[in-house]
């Protein structure tokens, strides 16, 4: 098992969208850098868990657990001519993009970046890094065990 922070804007998909969508699942779609395209791609699998990061917000952080429940397939907004997500080089043949199914598991206090930047157990997480802007990045066990731990 693996465990990944996967960046969502709030107002786009936030937790609470998840948690109140049906089976609270949603695709994750609109991936548009070819390293986060690729963790999707080869190397998420089914039931690897996720925290569910909102960015580009007020106040940034994890807001939720959630877990991947799909293996990966195309991204339909890639062939919407109407979706911001658009990409005219992408065919049915030949998608360039990928979609996953994330289920939310629980929506959780806000563990903002801020409080993330304190907790020496965490100074290695990618998240953290200066100029890191992955929408996508793994996260170690040691990691995921240590913001279980703070969530409860």
């Amino acid at each position: 098992m693996q465990y990944w922070l996967m960046k969502s804007e709030p107002d786009e998909v936030s937790i609470d969208d998840v948690m109140a969508s049906p089976r609270q699942t949603t695709a994750w779609f609109g991936v548009r850098n070819y390293q986060a395209r690729n963790f999707m791609r080869d190397q998420m699998q089914v039931g690897d868990g996720v925290l569910f990061y909102h960015s580009s917000c007020p106040e940034p952080g994890i807001a939720g657990l959630a877990e991947i429940v799909s293996t990966p397939y195309p991204d339909a907004s890639q062939f919407d001519s109407k979706s911001k997500y658009y990409d005219a080089k992408a065919t049915q043949e030949q998608p360039r993009w990928i979609s996953i199914d994330v289920q939310g598991t629980q929506k959780t206090r806000l563990l903002s970046l801020a409080e993330l930047r304190t907790i020496p157990a965490l100074e290695d997480m990618v998240v953290l890094q200066k100029g890191s802007r992955l929408s996508i990045t793994p996260v170690t066990p040691a990691q995921w065990k240590t913001i279980i731990k703070l969530l409860k």
